[in-house]
């Protein structure tokens, strides 16, 4: 289980109705971001790091603005520039995509980020800050799901599934990172109001001790 549906459904929900009322343009673009459900933030990433051709991790005015349109976030051209001149604390013209990210993502308590580290842990058996197919095999059991056992999915397939479901739409390569993990997670939780059933629900899931 990556997050239950009805979070989702709830945070779409809440998201949305808080627009109506938010002023703020980062508010604004993180309320916009979640009304798309857990993956939204990271979906924006995604977007950011795909017009990033020469992978400098950073983006200009021109790319920031081109970013927000693309993934379809509506935001007037004079609170985009805002974001981009708040962001750009250096005022080098650039800004750093993942600073922006993390800034982007609801805080989540040091619990809640241990506790979903400790999940991404366990979940990357190689060690190397990315979990894979082959990380998933004998780490999550596609036993109990029901296109497995009704012979409609191959092993692979549940866990390309699975994996799918933490990328954003546009970009799925198969690959879950810490901070895609991360950012996703983030989302779960902004619609989870206390830590103790966040922690539950993170351990359940993982089978975590």
């Amino acid at each position: 289980m990556a997050g239950t549906s009805r979070h989702d459904r709830e945070m779409t929900i809440n998201a949305k109705k808080q627009l109506a009322d938010c002023s703020d343009p980062i508010e604004r673009l993180r309320l916009q971001c979640l009304a798309r459900g857990s993956a939204g933030i990271k979906g924006l990433g995604r977007t950011f790091r795909i017009m990033d051709d020469d992978n400098s991790r950073t983006l200009d005015m021109k790319e920031f603005l081109k970013g927000l349109s693309d993934y379809g976030v509506l935001v007037e051209k004079e609170d985009a520039i805002k974001l981009f001149q708040h962001f750009d604390r250096d005022g080098s013209g650039y800004i750093d995509f993942d600073e922006f990210l993390m800034s982007l993502r609801p805080a989540m308590s040091n619990a809640r980020k241990e506790v979903v580290l400790q999940a991404f842990k366990k979940l990357d058996k190689t060690g190397d800050g990315v979990i894979t197919i082959e990380d998933l095999r004998g780490v999550y059991n596609v036993k109990h799901h029901p296109k497995y056992q009704n012979g409609e999915w191959t092993e692979d397939q549940v866990f390309r599934k699975f994996l799918d479901s933490f990328d954003s739409p546009d970009d799925k390569d198969g690959k879950v990172t810490k901070e895609e993990f991360m950012n996703y997670y983030s989302g779960v939780s902004a619609s989870i109001d206390t830590d103790i059933y966040f922690i539950l629900m993170m351990k359940n899931a993982w089978k975590l001790d």
